[in-house]
């Protein structure tokens, strides 16, 4: 039996190919017009909630963060996206706890918002003590890994909705019996 199902291989081709352009476009017009990480945290965590929302399988958010993160490096050389690829690994260890179900209930909105700002706060540590010059650990750790933290807040406000409309809608059903 394959842990992966076509409609997974699938949901993580789509969700890896949406980080990519997001982290090519987005991303980097949030950091030149505010100077912060806020909309990079935007194009990773949206697409790692969707994937996890509509896969409800550990791993699916892990490889879309790596796959996407590869082909962003690969197409702008930016090295600081590794950061965004560690922190997929954490907010796909995290979903755990609730078994990647998604859902509009309390438990599992607590889960996710956990998953998500740990995350973020994780990836603006990385990025902030490995990638960014003549800046200090401390900086990083406030500073840098706050702003990340405010971007997965953003991701949330952003997501959530979408999540309970696609749910109203029937989109997962339809996704898995086509």
């Amino acid at each position: 039996m394959t842990y992966f199902k076509p409609i997974d291989v699938a949901a993580i081709g789509i969700f890896t190919a949406l980080w990519i352009v997001l982290h090519t476009t987005l991303g980097p017009l949030g950091f030149r017009m505010l100077h912060l990480p806020i909309l990079c945290d935007v194009s990773a965590y949206l697409t790692l909630i969707l994937v996890a929302w509509l896969t409800n399988k550990f791993g699916t958010a892990t490889l879309t963060g790596i796959i996407g993160s590869l082909a962003v490096f690969l197409l702008r050389g930016s090295p600081h996206i590794w950061g965004f690829a560690a922190s997929a690994v954490i907010f796909d260890v995290i979903l755990l706890a609730v078994k990647h179900r998604i859902k509009m209930d309390v438990g599992s909105t607590v889960c996710l918002t956990a998953a998500t700002l740990a995350a973020a706060y994780v990836a603006g540590v990385i990025i902030g003590v490995v990638f960014t010059a003549n800046q200090t650990v401390e900086w990083a750790l406030t500073f840098w890994g706050g702003w990340h933290v405010v971007g997965g807040i953003l991701t949330l406000v952003i997501t959530l909705p979408i999540i309970g409309t696609l749910e109203k809608a029937g989109v997962k059903t339809i996704a898995k019996t086509g």
